[in-house]
């Protein structure tokens, strides 16, 4: 009898325990789409009470807790008093803080907010530098193109003399992740260019609108960053720095991709010791980047025939079409470099081919046919008429690809003071909105401005 009292107490208390648990699950479901409901009216101060109580009570509920709940506390600060605005700070790091705990992801982007929030506020440097390395370490490309631009900026002041490998590895990271990054959104852009137009919605052209503003807000990080490092990766520190640690990388392929990488972009290619480090580069990862790096090399030494299979391999290797393209625009870049323009230019095209709004593939012919002006012209109209199919094609960089408008509205600026003027068509006859045909390797025609 005693065993059946124990028993059924036992019973009593697992089953009230259950309907305990059952019923704060339902007050916590109810509670939560009060809140909810408030917040999706832009009912904020209604919102708060449900929202406070499902913070208290069932902070696992729903990630929604506080991806809704943090613009609550941003609000509450913003309208706090000065004498409220401790308590209304302490509200949003604990939005954060219980994110975090529970819901562990997206960890660059709320790490990188919080930094924004605690930098705001005035906290100290590290304390702002110790979230923006979790940030940069859970990912780079989720973290503002400001606080990237800080975190490289913080990592500069602490170690450019101290510790410049660790300074160019996080410029490197960065630049990984923003390339990532653009290449995403430039294949979602395919992606709605390649619809019919029927087909193309509101939503679509909105979404590509928000893709194009994070390609150019990542083209601007790197302006940036590159602004900050160049006084550290000159020519004339990054060889005997590089030389520095050859012998303990020389096989280490990502050391070796990052430092070819960077004497390429530096434009530090004609010191023997690039050659030495895109052979080892070659050896340690026979990829196609290695392949389109190493074809330069033979390029330079007049191996022409051999660097045109090595390039051709890179492209053929290649499957991911956004990555083909940068071969193919870097291999048109090397091309230009070698004086090579109607190559460049055919694979210049054949980047567009993959990609067609890589702006910087038009900025690249455009180039190439400006620099021809004195070589296709015999007189001032022809020499001047080249410029016009350079100004086209910058021009259409600008209009495929915004994220290249700044550096196109140079071009354009150039190119249009030095288009013939109407004095110019006048003195030569030729009518304004005529066709005119351009000669040599250009060998197009453009209309007459």
């Amino acid at each position: 009898m005693k065993k059946m009292r124990i028993i059924l107490v036992l019973f009593v208390f697992v089953f009230a325990t259950q309907l305990g648990f059952s019923q704060t699950e339902e007050e916590c479901n109810i509670k939560y789409n009060l809140f909810k409901g408030d917040y999706k009216a832009n009912k904020y101060d209604d919102a708060y009470e449900n929202w406070m109580w499902c913070m208290d009570n069932c902070p696992t509920l729903t990630i929604n807790i506080y991806k809704f709940g943090i613009n609550i506390a941003f609000e509450k600060y913003d309208k706090a008093s000065a004498a409220e605005k401790a308590n209304a700070a302490k509200l949003v790091n604990r939005v954060f803080e219980q994110r975090l705990k529970h819901y562990p992801q997206d960890l660059g982007y709320v790490y990188s907010e919080y930094a924004s929030f605690k930098s705001a506020q005035g906290a100290p440097e590290d304390e702002v530098f110790a979230l923006l390395e979790k940030a940069f370490k859970a990912d780079a490309t989720d973290m503002s193109a400001k606080n990237i631009y800080l975190y490289f900026d913080m990592i500069l002041n602490k170690y450019k003399d101290t510790d410049t490998q660790r300074v160019f590895d996080t410029y490197d990271e960065v630049g990984e992740g923003v390339e990532a990054k653009r290449a995403e959104y430039t294949l979602k852009i395919e992606e709605v260019n390649a619809k019919d137009s029927t087909q193309v919605t509101a939503k679509d052209l909105n979404n590509k609108d928000i893709y194009q503003q994070i390609i150019s807000n990542l083209e601007l990080v790197e302006e940036g960053l590159d602004s900050k490092l160049s006084e550290i990766s000159t020519c004339d520190r990054l060889i005997p720095f590089n030389k520095k640690y050859f012998d303990e990388k020389k096989t280490d392929a990502q050391w070796l991709r990052r430092a070819v990488s960077r004497m390429y972009n530096k434009d530090c290619t004609s010191d023997p010791f690039y050659a030495t480090l895109v052979e080892a580069y070659v050896k340690a990862d026979p990829s196609s980047e290695a392949s389109v790096f190493y074809a330069g090399i033979l390029m330079s030494k007049g191996e022409t025939n051999k660097a045109m299979e090595y390039f051709k391999k890179a492209v053929d290797q290649e499957s991911n079409k956004y990555k083909r393209a940068n071969y193919l625009l870097r291999i048109a870049q090397i091309l230009s470099k070698q004086g090579r323009k109607p190559e460049a230019r055919s694979y210049a095209f054949k980047a567009l081919d993959d990609v067609p709004t890589m702006g910087r593939a038009y900025l690249l012919i455009a180039g190439l046919y400006a620099s021809s002006a004195n070589a296709c012209g015999n007189d001032v109209i022809s020499k001047r008429m080249v410029y016009v199919a350079a100004l086209n094609m910058a021009y259409k960089a600008k209009s495929v690809d915004p994220s290249v408008s700044s550096l196109a509205n140079k071009y354009i600026a150039n190119y249009s003071d030095n288009a013939p003027s109407k004095k110019d068509l006048f003195v030569a006859g030729v009518q304004s909105g005529s066709s005119f045909r351009i000669n040599c390797w250009i060998n197009e025609t453009v209309r007459v401005p």
